[in-house]
């Protein structure tokens, strides 16, 4: 058994246990949760579950951690509805967790499943309840169960898929969300070992049939066997140099750009076209446009070499108000000194006005509602041309800090289709009373309205992003809740 005394290194695999495994010890897994930090005092971790093996063993070990240092762990469970027996066995791992004192809540997948791609979208799905269950917790760490089988399965399928670098690291130990930290502490462990985790707990199991179903492609790789080490020690490699081009791009942007709480962004395009490494630039614009176009994911490779081929016309003389475009996000060019270049989310591609009927309400994949109370009868969206216009004609003074191509996109609160407030402008039109014989939620005075925080779902680069040299360093990052959102 390996002992404490350090976190575990980039790429370090535990040695597998022999074919019954060797049980996971606090000292190991305080190793290999060391490097995924730093947690608060007392740290809240959420653990998705589902009953088999792996994810209790994560439980298990996750519970004792976390009470060592006075914090808990909330065990979440997804029912996709998908097999008859699914609600039981949700119910069945609540009763276990109960009987350890672990808080356990079921999440249901609801709503038409897909004819075509459904592991992919249940996969989706279960990220999203997971999410946001912990977003509603206030909880910052959610960690997932994926052990060493499951990266160099991962690996396998992403270079069978013809991956470039980025796909064949793998699965990342740690990734920001816009909700929460993502965290894996169990890539290094093997499937053995999780199963000898369990029986030194006393803890049943639950084997879904669907791992022997033959028509997933996971299934068929695990007949066929895989050479495990060499697949993780390819990731390693691929690993390391994903994480190199993760920090240039921090260090790019924290230098040469501006990423403004009202979802847009300004980046020197003379830096970005002549100083920047290509791969660097390429990942800079890939980025970018995702977190501002409200994307998942960053754009393609191909899409910003497109873009980045393309920047220079901007700046013909007869290129007047051309605007490029990637992933839901447009590219313009901006007036003042040098080449500034204005990215921001494409009209014509904003989601369409949600109700603001909960905390957390997100929209458009880029700003979510938080703090104050939620006046009912408003919805979220798009300020639009037409009362871009109206804010125009108010001569507010936020709107000199703000270009004038953004206007339209910003977030904007309506009741019934009538303006009533823009945050990011502080225009509200009057008191946001009620109405009669409605609660206020617990708003303060005559409705209090929450916040709207540019949250992207796909964060540009992960923290720690300012360069190791702060000289010349011209633009902070935005910091919302703590958290850094680029």
């Amino acid at each position: 058994m390996a002992t404490a005394g350090g976190g575990m290194g980039e790429g370090e695999s535990i040695p597998p246990g022999g074919v019954d495994g060797m049980a996971i010890d606090d000292a190991l897994f305080d190793r290999l949760m060391a490097p995924l930090g730093p947690f608060e005092n007392a740290p809240l971790l959420g653990v998705g579950v589902s009953g088999g093996r792996d994810s209790l063993a994560l439980t298990l070990l996750a519970d004792r951690w976390a009470r060592a240092r006075g914090g808990a762990v909330h065990a979440l469970t997804v029912d996709h509805g998908l097999r008859p027996e699914s609600a039981a066995e949700a119910a069945q791992v609540g009763r276990w967790l109960a009987g350890r004192g672990i808080a356990h809540t079921i999440l249901t997948w609801t709503g038409p499943k897909p004819a075509s791609g459904l592991q992919a979208a249940a996969r989706q799905a279960r990220y999203d309840l997971l999410a946001g269950a912990c977003r509603a917790r206030g909880i910052l760490h959610l960690c997932l169960a994926h052990q060493r089988e499951d990266q160099a399965e991962t690996v396998a399928l992403r270079r069978a898929g013809g991956s470039g670098a980025d796909g064949l690291a793998g699965m990342a130990a740690a990734r920001a969300l816009a909700d929460v930290r993502l965290l894996r502490p169990l890539l290094p462990v093997g499937r053995a070992d999780l199963a000898a985790t369990c029986r030194a707990f006393g803890q049943p199991w639950i084997d879904d049939p669907s791992n022997l179903m033959d028509r997933y492609a996971r299934v068929r790789l695990r007949r066929q066997g895989l050479p495990v080490a060499a697949l993780l020690a390819d990731a390693a490699t691929a690993g390391r140099a994903r994480a190199a081009l993760d920090r240039a791009v921090a260090d790019a942007v924290a230098r040469h750009g501006l990423l403004a709480p009202e979802g847009y962004a300004v980046l020197d395009a003379e830096a970005l076209l002549a100083d920047m490494a290509r791969p660097v630039a390429l990942r800079l614009l890939s980025g970018l446009a995702a977190a501002l176009g409200g994307q998942p994911y960053p754009a393609s490779p191909q899409g910003a070499e497109r873009l980045l081929a393309a920047l220079p016309g901007l700046w013909r003389a007869d290129a007047g108000a051309l605007a490029l475009t990637l992933a839901g996000c447009q590219a313009r060019r901006l007036a003042g000194a040098g080449r500034p270049l204005l990215l921001l989310r494409q009209g014509g591609r904003m989601a369409p006005p949600v109700p603001l009927d909960a905390m957390g309400t997100r929209w458009d994949g880029r700003f979510q509602a938080t703090g104050g109370g939620i006046v009912p009868g408003l919805t979220l969206g798009a300020l639009g041309m037409a009362d871009a216009r109206r804010m125009a004609a108010l001569d507010l003074a936020a709107l000199a800090r703000i270009p004038k191509a953004v206007w339209s996109t910003l977030p904007a609160l309506r009741r019934d289709g009538a303006l009533v407030a823009v945050p990011h402008l502080d225009w509200t039109m009057g008191p946001l009373a009620p109405d009669a014989g409605q609660s206020t939620g617990g708003l303060e005075g005559e409705g209090a309205l929450p916040r709207l925080v540019f949250r992207p779902l796909s964060p540009l680069a992960p923290p720690p992003f300012l360069p190791s040299d702060e000289g010349g360093l011209n633009v902070m990052a935005v910091v919302s809740d703590a958290r850094v959102i680029i």
